[in-house]
């Protein structure tokens, strides 16, 4: 069973949303982390929105405030935990200081381009500046990759941002754990990925080993 008292849940989550295919890791994401009752600050990049609309046919709205909503509405969780969403402008924001205190930041799901981006240090918009600070401040920073098959120049910038400390998670799901649909799927991933920041929220049938052999 998760933990719904992990430490990490007691400091803000960043959670970088860009404009790679796969919006429902996102999505899961902030369903399990607020209804453990997490805070969440989440900034979304210019190019998610296109995405939400050619995906699902959705438009998210740009303000902060119905952007809330919205993603509270994707999540399907309406009242619980604490969610804050930056405009993917405001570079001014709370999260693009190393003086803001949160347990890290997850980049779910991450396009190559920001991989790109993130490796060369550059930050031409905040969710790019939050995780430069991650790096910069020695946090955790997960990035979770959403693209196949992988470049030379995909892989030589996944290792750079592995080298500066980043944790490297691709959106590849596991069977062991016997998954009977596609959120089974989608979960494996947003579990790994929050485990490694420490977060234990997402209902998940870990590996327990192989079973012993019967007497003989």
């Amino acid at each position: 069973m998760p933990s719904t008292d992990s430490p990490a849940l007691t400091r803000p989550l960043i959670v970088g949303v860009t404009g790679a295919s796969g919006l429902i890791y996102a999505v899961h994401t902030l369903k399990h982390v607020l209804n453990a009752g997490g805070v969440v600050d989440l900034v979304a990049s210019k190019a998610s929105q296109m995405v939400w609309q050619a995906e699902s046919g959705i438009h998210m709205p740009l303000d902060p405030d119905k952007q809330e909503q919205f993603w509270r509405d994707q999540a399907g969780v309406p009242t619980a935990g604490k969610l804050r969403c930056h405009p993917w402008g405001d570079v001014g924001a709370t999260i693009a200081s190393g003086s803001y205190r949160a347990a890290g930041m997850v980049v779910i799901p991450c396009s190559m381009s920001t991989v790109g981006r993130l490796a060369a240090g550059l930050s031409s918009d905040l969710l790019e500046r939050a995780a430069d600070v991650q790096l910069k401040e020695g946090r955790k920073l997960v990035v979770v990759p959403r693209e196949t098959p992988f470049s030379l120049i995909h892989l030589r910038n996944l290792t750079t941002l592995a080298e500066a400390g980043a944790r490297i998670v691709p959106a590849i799901p596991a069977w062991y754990h016997q998954p009977q649909s596609i959120d089974d799927l989608v979960d494996f991933v947003v579990a790994r990925a929050l485990d490694q920041l420490e977060i234990d929220c997402v209902p998940l049938n870990r590996w327990q080993g192989h079973l012993p052999h019967e007497s003989r």
